[in-house]
């Protein structure tokens, strides 16, 4: 992505989508503080019709898009940008990242949009630490956010364009936890470092995806190191025809047309980084 490489669970050549996800991106970057901030990192692209989700594991990301939006997100924080009818945005270290520590970790998590919701106006949301829902399991072990959707009568701060639930959750070595998952969603869960064992299935290591059947089932999980850290991502499928085109993603090659041709007319703003 834009220079650097990033490691990529979905799609793989044998699935193309678990819907309504589209695209995950796990990404590492050390950046030189002998460049200004601005001009490294992802520059200004356009979006139209899904949500790009940033996770920062590590460092810090700063967002900048064409609807004004200026901010940044540190480590354990997300933000949340439904593109809509397009927008055009950058993702950049922040200035005290190239002077401190360099070092940037995130995930992306690409999440389609209702057909008849990828024309809307588009919106930015940010989730800082202090903000966010937080629960703990029985066992105090494993710490858990919530993203967006309900959970245990718990509502995430993040509006979203279709049935979602998205955790985040933390854990130390023999933690235990489980997780209700809805019925008829579609049920993944990524770990981005150390290992869990997940009953039923068995363990699974870092920088991997697995796949629930969509059942509605009780997710049951032990950890096996400390600092364990992973995502567990479900939302109801929309069923729909999709026709996607590097940054758009639409319903017919027709639409894919229309946003190409509205970014290159301006349609979708102007980003000047400052």
């Amino acid at each position: 992505m834009d220079g650097f490489p990033v490691k990529q669970p979905l799609p793989t050549r044998n699935v193309e989508q678990i819907d309504p996800f589209l695209l995950l991106h796990h990404a590492s970057a050390k950046y030189s503080n002998n460049r200004p901030a601005k001009h490294q990192g992802v520059g200004p692209h356009p979006h139209r019709g899904f949500s790009p989700v940033t996770f920062v594991i590590e460092g810090e990301v700063h967002h900048r898009d064409s609807r004004g939006n200026n901010q940044i997100a540190k480590k354990g924080e997300v933000q949340w940008m439904y593109a809509g009818a397009g927008i055009i945005h950058s993702e950049r270290p922040s200035k005290e990242l190239v002077e401190g520590t360099r070092r940037q970790e995130i995930v992306q998590l690409w999440i389609n949009s209702p057909s008849d919701k990828k024309m809307i106006p588009p919106a930015y949301h940010y989730v800082s630490n202090d903000e966010v829902s937080t629960f703990q399991s029985e066992d105090l072990k494993v710490s858990t956010k919530l993203i967006v959707g309900s959970y245990n009568d718990i509502i995430g701060k993040i509006p979203t364009q279709s049935n979602l639930m998205i955790l985040w959750s933390e854990g130390s070595i023999h933690g235990k936890t489980s997780f209700e998952i809805p019925a008829n969603f579609n049920a993944m869960i990524y770990l981005i470092k150390g290992q869990i064992s997940v009953a039923g299935y068995g363990v699974v290591d870092s920088e991997h995806l697995i796949e629930f059947a969509p059942e509605g089932d009780l997710i049951e999980l032990t950890i096996s190191k400390d600092n364990t850290e992973f995502l567990v991502l479900c939302g109801e499928p929309l069923n729909e025809k999709l026709a996607q085109h590097g940054p758009y993603v639409m319903n017919d090659q027709t639409q894919i047309l229309e946003a190409m041709r509205d970014y290159q007319m301006g349609k979708m703003g102007v980003l000047i980084e400052d």
